[in-house]
C-alpha cells in the first residue's frame, strides 16, 4: 500500500543500508525532489569484491572505503544517518534507529548478507569469512601470523600445520583467497624469512561442486582449475567439509573421509540474509527463501506492500530466469538504480516494467596476470583477462581519489612484486607459535606445485 501524501509535502525515501545497492539508489534520487534518508551502522561504503586483497596484504582498508557523507555531500536533499534499525512499522510507516524514529513514504532495504555455516555456527571462530573491514583485518593477523609462527616453529610437524592453509568454497571469493596466498607464499614472502622457506606452504581449495566458479562456463572454471594449480593451489572439488575443530579439518570426497591439520582455514562457502529479512517477514508476512532472503515482486516490492522495496543480496528475484539473481555488485547496482527511477516516475503517475537485469558477465582474478572473465559472447584468460578485470573494478570504485590511489598501489605492486599493507594487528595481533593439535596424523603432501590428492 502508499499513503497518500498531504499537498505539497515533499515525498520521504528512507534507505536501509549503504552498499551498492542503497548507495546507487541514493545517487539516483540525489537533488531531486524528494527528500532522502540513508542509515548505515557504518560510516562508509565499501567495496567487497576487493576485501581478499586487504586480507592478503595488497591493499589497506581505506583503500576500498569510502564514508558515505563524503560520497552523498553534493545531494542536498540527502542525508546520512549513523545507527542500526532494529524494526519497522509497515502500518505507521516508522524505522526504528534505536530509540530514533525515522518516518518514511518508501522504504528501500538494501542491507545485504551474512556469512552461512550451513547450521554450525561454532565454526564461525575457526574459520572466518569475508564480508567486512574487520573480516579482512583478521584473516590478514591470521595469514601472516602464521608464516610468523612456523619461523620460530622447530617441530616439523607443527611447522607443517602452520604453513597449511584451507579455503573452504570455490567461487570467486575462494578463488582469488586463494590465488592471493599462493602467491605471498611462492613469490612474494620467499626472501623473507630464514627459518623456513615459504614455498613449502600448502593451499588447499576445498569445492562442494563439480567444479570452482560455477557461475561461469565449464571451459573457463577449467582454466581456473589449472591456472590455480600451477600456482600451487591444490584444487579439490566434490569436496564437502564435515567437522572442523582442534586444526583438523574434516572432509569427506566421495565416500572417502579425510582430515588434514591445519592453523588456518578461512570461510568462503555460503551467504545468509542480514537480520532486516527475519524483521520484514515478521512485520509484512513476506516469504524468505531457505537462506533467508525475501522473496520479492518483479518490481522489487514486498508483497502487499507496493512503498516497501527490497534489493541486492537482501532480496530473492527469480521472475527473469527462475533462479535468484547472483550476490555480485551489478545487480545490487541495477536494482538500486531501477528503485529510484520507479520511486520518481510513480510521483508523477507512471510505472516502469518490471525489472530486469542485464547481465553484464562474470570475473575472478587467479593471480598477477591471470584472471578469468565471461561475457557470454567473449571469453577471456591469461592476461587480457586479468587487464579487463583490472579496468572493471577500478570503474565501480565510488570516489575518483579511491580510484587513483588503487591503481597506483597495483601498479607499485605488480612493479615490485611486494605488498606494503602486511600488517599483523589486532587486540591478540600475535602470540607466538600456538599448540597444534596433532591427534590427528597430517595426511602427507607432496612438496610440489602441482595438483594432487590430500
Amino acid at each position: 500500500m502508499v499513503v497518500s501524501l498531504e499537498k505539497n509535502k515533499q515525498h520521504e525515501v528512507v534507505i536501509i543500508g549503504g552498499g551498492f545497492g542503497g548507495l546507487y539508489a541514493a545517487k539516483s534520487l540525489a537533488n531531486r525532489n524528494v527528500k532522502v534518508t540513508l542509515i548505515d551502522k557504518r560510516n562508509f561504503h565499501l567495496f567487497q569484491p576487493l576485501l581478499y586483497q586487504v586480507a592478503t596484504g595488497t591493499l589497506s582498508p581505506a583503500d576500498i572505503s569510502s564514508p558515505l557523507r563524503a560520497v552523498l555531500r553534493k545531494s542536498k536533499n540527502t542525508k546520512v544517518l549513523l545507527g542500526e534499525v532494529n524494526n519497522i512499522d509497515p502500518k505507521t510507516q516508522k524505522v526504528f534507529v534505536g530509540d530514533k524514529i525515522v518516518p518514511y513514504d518508501t522504504l528501500i532495504v538494501a542491507t545485504g548478507a551474512n556469512h552461512s555455516y550451513f547450521g554450525k555456527d561454532n565454526w564461525k571462530d575457526l574459520a572466518p569469512g569475508l564480508k567486512t573491514v574487520e573480516d579482512a583485518i583478521e584473516m590478514r593477523r591470521r595469514i601472516f601470523s602464521a608464516f610468523e609462527a612456523a619461523e620460530n616453529e622447530t617441530d616439523p610437524e607443527k611447522r607443517r600445520a602452520l604453513l597449511t592453509f584451507v579455503i573452504v568454497g570455490g567461487g570467486p571469493t575462494g578463488v582469488e583467497l586463494a590465488g592471493a596466498i599462493a602467491e605471498l607464499a611462492y613469490k612474494t614472502l620467499q626472501e623473507d624469512f630464514r627459518n623456513i622457506d615459504t614455498s613449502e606452504a600448502k593451499i588447499l581449495l576445498l569445492q562442494g561442486g563439480d567444479r570452482i566458479l560455477p557461475h561461469i562456463s565449464p571451459e573457463l572454471s577449467q582454466s581456473a582449475t589449472e591456472s590455480l594449480q600451477k600456482l600451487g593451489v591444490m584444487v579439490q572439488t566434490q569436496t564437502r567439509v564435515t567437522n572442523i575443530e582442534n586444526d583438523v579439518v574434516t572432509f569427506k570426497q566421495d565416500d572417502k573421509v579425510q582430515q588434514v591439520t591445519a592453523k588456518t582455514v578461512l570461510w568462503a562457502a555460503g551467504v545468509e540474509a542480514s537480520g532486516m529479512a527475519k524483521v520484514l517477514a515478521d512485520r509484512t508476512g513476506v516469504e524468505c527463501d531457505r537462506s533467508g532472503r525475501v522473496v520479492v515482486e518483479p518490481d522489487l516490492t514486498v508483497k502487499g506492500y507496493k512503498n516497501i522495496f527490497v534489493i541486492g543480496d537482501l532480496a530473492n528475484f527469480s521472475h527473469q530466469t527462475g533462479k535468484p539473481l547472483p550476490g555480485v555488485a551489478p545487480v545490487a547496482k541495477q536494482q538500486g538504480e531501477y528503485v529510484a527511477g520507479l520511486i520518481l516516475l510513480r510521483l508523477h503517475g507512471h510505472t516502469l516494467p518490471p525489472f530486469h537485469y542485464t547481465d553484464v558477465g562474470s570475473l575472478a582474478m587467479i593471480g598477477q596476470n591471470l584472471a578469468v572473465v565471461d561475457l557470454g559472447f567473449l571469453k577471456l584468460t591469461g592476461f587480457i583477462a586479468w587487464v579487463f578485470w583490472l579496468v572493471i573494478h577500478i570503474y565501480f570504485l565510488i570516489e575518483f581519489d579511491t580510484k587513483m590511489v588503487v591503481v597506483i598501489q597495483w601498479a607499485w605492486n605488480y612493479i615490485t612484486r611486494n605488498r606494503r599493507s602486511r600488517l599483523i594487528t589486532g587486540k591478540e595481533a600475535f602470540l607466538g607459535p600456538q599448540p597444534i593439535n596433532n591427534s590427528h596424523p597430517y595426511q602427507a603432501v607432496e612438496t610440489t606445485k602441482q595438483p594432487v590428492k590430500v
